[in-house]
């Protein structure tokens, strides 16, 4: 059985499925978006600009290897059920990784991350997850929806349970919220990304997956999202952190989510949205030689 072949792929993502071992996809959906949207848009426009980039990174000095990703493009949801499109979204992930391959999404809103740690967790129960966030999402439901972008972590804590999740960059969210974090549900670093070494270091070989909510960058940098939340880390300094993740955990799944094009018409937060891509799948795809 054959997976489905893209037109236009991200740069050096050029893999036949059989070969790969990253496959890539995108989740347009962002029909629970509580301000801004547009990230729907986000796979298309990061697949264009992509263009722009080289294989080689000068941060790592490595390059993406080739046959190392296959990109089969957008997924086509079924926009205005949160259900339904989980589920797809859950089957694909599935799917990716009975092959035994790492699925790599691109999203869309950040609800997205559920339906593929659902799936990551039925192969790997006793899976982490590290989130880089501004936002808790820890609410257990926004305006009565419990599938929402603002409860997404919540709902994957109902899952793992305490301790597994690992949260850094928190800025914002409810009282409650960030109480129910301290009181050790999560493993809570607020306001910065300090203390993921530690994190890594303890994690250990468990399997992870990673969810990237890309407004943990300051908007100064990073303006082309639904809720720009100041206060949040560089571009570097975020770049630095994925790249650490990817090249040292037992990665098992991961998402970058909430570029939001319409935001950004200069198209300096796709771009940046664009880089942070390329040094996750050159971090995963050379694990051990970082």
């Amino acid at each position: 059985m054959k997976m489905w072949k893209n037109i236009v792929n991200f740069i050096g993502c050029d893999a036949e499925y059989e070969q790969a071992r990253i496959v890539l996809f995108g989740a347009p959906y962002d029909s629970t978006t509580s301000f801004r949207p547009g990230t729907r848009f986000a796979g298309r426009e990061i697949r264009n600009d992509s263009f722009g980039l080289e294989i080689y990174s000068p941060y790592q000095d490595l390059e993406l290897p080739e046959q190392a990703v296959y990109d089969c493009g957008d997924l086509e949801l079924a926009i205005g059920s949160s259900e339904q499109v989980l589920a797809q979204i859950g089957d694909t992930a599935r799917r990716i990784l009975s092959d035994n391959k790492l699925p790599f999404m691109i999203g869309g809103e950040h609800l997205v991350t559920l339906g593929a740690v659902r799936a990551a967790a039925e192969k790997y129960p006793d899976m982490h997850i590290i989130h880089f966030d501004a936002h808790t999402d820890l609410r257990e439901d926004y305006l009565g929806v419990k599938l929402s972008h603002a409860c997404v972590i919540r709902r994957c804590w109902e899952i793992l349970g305490d301790g597994r999740i690992h949260q850094f960059g928190i800025r914002s969210g409810e009282k409650a919220e960030f109480e129910w974090a301290k009181s050790g549900h999560t493993d809570f670093h607020p306001f910065s990304l300090d203390g993921l070494e530690d994190a890594v270091r303890a994690i250990g070989d468990a399997p992870v997956y990673f969810t990237v909510d890309l407004d943990v960058m300051d908007p100064s940098c990073f303006p082309g999202t639904g809720t720009p939340e100041p206060g949040g880390v560089d571009f570097l300094t975020a770049m630095k952190a994925v790249t650490e993740v990817c090249g040292r955990v037992n990665l098992i799944g991961c998402d970058v989510n909430e570029l939001c094009p319409p935001c950004d018409p200069t198209g300096a937060s796709t771009a940046a949205a664009c880089k942070i891509i390329r040094e996750m799948l050159i971090a995963v795809s050379n694990r051990g030689n970082i």
